[in-house]
């Protein structure tokens, strides 16, 4: 997704939850998954190419590493693990076909996006989940907006031009991702909740708890 939906995601989910200083750190760790270095051969951290599998081992890598901080006295690591972790859970929605079949599940009378579930089992290990492929060097066209049409006539249709919800401008599917990786951002702090001790997570939030 766009940069700044995976700010306003990460605040919306997180905000009630972390000290300033430590969602700053979450979220600018979340940013630089988008660096150069981090969009060439590294298509486990956007679930590009169909790295299903990948991103799914990255994510438990990451969580592994948020833990294995907050077992020794370390912190900073846990928040920027935490960050990387959470770009990659919320690229998932964007960047794959999982709200395409959770839509089709409606007959064309979908609830709201509100209603959206980001982890119904059988469409996570559906046979029929994929992601975008990366056609180069059209999907680096793509990002000029100005170019943007015409480089669609060219982009095969299991592109990530075709198929990614970066943004509003991909039609009324984005809400579905949004509110999907918004729910998922939650449920990730949720999960991670359950895995720490009460005051292994209050130094994770760096608060203490009321």
């Amino acid at each position: 997704m766009i940069l700044k939906y995976h700010i306003q995601m990460t605040r919306a989910a997180l905000s009630p939850y972390f000290s300033e200083r430590a969602l700053e750190i979450i979220i600018a760790a979340n940013l630089k998954q988008d660096d150069l270095k981090n969009q060439i051969g590294h298509d486990e951290i956007h679930y590009d190419n169909n790295a299903i599998d990948k991103g799914d081992r990255y994510i438990i890598e990451q969580r592994g590493t948020i833990i294995a901080t907050l077992l020794s006295p370390g912190i900073l690591a846990a928040w920027i693990a935490f960050g990387r972790m959470l770009h990659t859970a919320q690229d998932f929605y964007a960047h794959t076909n999982y709200v395409s079949l959770w839509l089709d599940q409606f007959d064309g009378a979908p609830p709201p996006p509100a209603e959206v579930d980001p982890l119904k089992k059988d469409l996570v290990k559906s046979p029929n989940l994929r992601s975008g492929k990366i056609y180069f060097p059209l999907d680096w066209l793509y990002f000029i907006k100005p170019l943007r049409p015409l480089i669609l006539k060219f982009l095969p249709k299991d592109s990530h031009g075709w198929m990614n919800l970066d943004s509003p401008e991909q039609g009324p599917k984005f809400d579905y991702a949004l509110a999907a990786a918004t729910k998922r951002t939650e449920y990730e702090l949720d999960l991670l909740r359950k895995l720490l001790t009460p005051e292994m997570f209050a130094r994770f939030t760096d608060k203490q708890p009321v």
